[in-house]
């Protein structure tokens, strides 16, 4: 077997900077913010952290919508805060990693408003330009990720210009090899300020069909969401491997790529030695619910069947990259809904609920990514009214769910499961005002349950959720099941069993097994196997073998006595 890489052995967390600690008052969190938090992160087994843009940007899009690919917004600090925050890090062995938005830019940028000027500027054919219909409409029929369609006209053109995404996000275009070499010129600016590595946001859409045509309407609106137009057009890896050549090669550093809709078949072409990246955020268990693409209104919501679905495509996933590349473990991130409500009904208990998905996370084969506040079990939101959701994608989904005839009531319940904001709340610190994150007003309002909900108190409490993440993070990384953990192969146990998701990992001569309950009975089950085995973690005091308990987890060892 390999030697594993210092990203292997490690636990990655995201940090929304935003939300994270305001270290001035402001209201948004900053830089400084995260570096005062490293030694709370190191106890978690943290040596990476992910953070989202925090490049100079209009903040249409929170940053994703980037007007400087080199620089540091002033909401978020200076580039000597940047350089402290990459010092402070590397001291205790956690390196950064950069947020790479390479599909599109702020249409604030210098490139595009020197673009939009003219069709004969310097930068006319950095973006994706199309002439109007002949009765003056949109080039094709196709709905941005955000809803509406995802053409703009640019009166001084007489053009329509492209954007996957926002407005506010005008797509680059990749097939001008200038643009490509600015973007890599970018990347190697941030390797030459010491950063560990780079997640890639929304990588499946840089590459374009040769030819722009209309697509059948998946609504009533009559347009077609763009991804199934466009996302992991041929071509595109071609691209990526020049990309891999040009900043990735030759540095101690890893990759991890977002590419919704790459199914796990096809990993071997993105990730490992004849791949692009080290891993691949793929959504195969996050889209359950999504049977029509990313369409809020035609979700199904939680239903019994998505515990036997997820134990599917998470089996496929750790198949796929059990012998080629590396798989990194999410339930959650900065777009997604709270894992409490993702995998469980409403009646779930939600301590119990996290250690569950905490139990997942921290025993699958891979790199565990943890994502800013899960370690505490964070909830959803449930505002009353759209306007007060700063989300741009919940203000999209929210009038394309009337336009579809939703009533208000009903578009207000999909955009309450499904906002982009339930995961962008303020982190919870302290029992105090604004749960400590911020002594002035905060951006987004603070969650009602912060005062038993939050750093303080859980880290007082032995059986909180905020304890069995620092528990689970111990056994990774020190003691009798660390090497099985990091480096043991993976078997998918009870396949039939509903409600139960069950496997091992082997390494050497010992096993370990991980038992999660996703339901609200308790749930016996047959497994000889575990004969001899030792408890190592329970997310529920006293647990017995052969039976689990409503939203149980349990992690067992054994000794085998040989090695395999």
């Amino acid at each position: 077997m390999k030697e594993l890489k210092w990203w292997q052995k490690t636990n990655v967390y995201q940090v929304y900077p935003k939300s994270f600690l305001d270290t001035t008052g402001s209201g948004t969190g900053d830089l400084n913010g995260v570096t005062e938090k490293l030694d709370y992160l190191k106890t978690l087994g943290v040596g990476a952290i992910w953070l989202t843009p925090v490049y100079p940007s209009p903040m249409v899009d929170n940053g994703y919508d980037i007007a400087d690919f080199t620089g540091i917004d002033p909401s978020y600090g200076t580039m000597a805060d940047m350089e402290r925050l990459i010092a402070e890090g590397k001291r205790r062995g956690i390196r950064m990693v950069m947020d790479l938005v390479y599909n599109h830019s702020s249409n604030q940028h210098p490139w595009f408003i020197d673009s939009a000027s003219s069709r004969d500027s310097e930068h006319s054919d950095w973006y994706i330009w199309r002439d109007a219909k002949p009765d003056g409409s949109a080039p094709t029929n196709w709905r941005s990720i955000f809803g509406g369609s995802a053409w703009t006209w640019c009166e001084a053109r007489q053009q329509y210009y492209l954007h996957t995404f926002a407005e506010a996000q005008p797509d680059l275009n990749w097939e001008n090899p200038k643009v490509r070499q600015a973007l890599y010129d970018a990347a190697n600016f941030w390797l030459d300020k010491g950063v560990g590595g780079f997640r890639i946001d929304a990588i499946v859409y840089i590459k374009k069909p040769a030819e722009f045509v209309d697509g059948e309407p998946d609504s009533d609106d009559g347009m077609v969401n763009i991804h199934s137009m466009i996302a992991n057009t041929p071509g595109i890896l071609d691209f990526l491997h020049e990309f891999k050549e040009k900043v990735f090669e030759g540095h101690d550093i890893f990759t991890v790529a977002e590419a919704n809709g790459i199914e796990p078949e096809d990993l071997d072409k993105w990730v490992g030695d004849q791949g692009v990246f080290d891993m691949l955020f793929e959504f195969s268990h996050m889209n359950l619910e999504f049977p029509h693409g990313e369409l809020w209104s035609q979700a199904t919501g939680y239903t019994p069947d998505i515990i036997p679905r997820l134990k599917k495509v998470l089996s496929a996933s750790q198949q796929a990259t059990a012998k080629n590349g590396w798989y990194p473990i999410f339930f959650e991130n900065h777009d997604q809904m709270r894992c409490v409500k993702h995998y469980f009904p409403a009646t779930a208990d939600r301590k119990r609920a996290a250690k569950a998905m905490a139990a997942s996370l921290m025993t699958l084969r891979g790199t565990p990514f943890i994502y800013e506040g899960q370690e505490l079990g964070l909830d959803n939101v449930a505002w009353g009214a759209i306007e007060d959701y700063n989300d741009i994608s919940s203000h999209g989904q929210y009038e394309l769910a009337l336009a579809e005839g939703r009533t208000a009531d009903e578009a207000m319940e999909i955009v309450h499961r499904y906002s982009r904001d339930n995961a962008r709340t303020p982190m919870q610190w302290t029992k105090g005002k604004n749960a400590g994150f911020s002594a002035g007003t905060p951006w987004l309002p603070v969650h009602e349950d912060y005062r038993w909900q939050c750093v303080e108190s859980e880290a007082m409490e032995d059986d909180s959720v905020l304890s069995f993440y620092r528990q689970l993070a111990a056994l990774r990384h020190t003691g009798e099941a660390a090497g099985v953990l990091q480096q043991g192969d993976y078997t998918e146990l009870l396949q039939e069993d509903p409600s139960i998701m069950a496997f091992k990992r082997h390494f050497g001569c010992r096993e370990v097994y991980t038992l999660v309950n996703f339901s609200g009975q308790e749930q016996d089950y047959k497994l000889p196997e575990l004969a001899g085995a030792k408890l190592l973690a329970e997310s529920v005091a006293d647990s017995s073998q052969g039976s689990l308990r409503p939203y149980e987890a349990v992690i067992y060892i054994k000794e085998t006595g040989e090695h395999l």
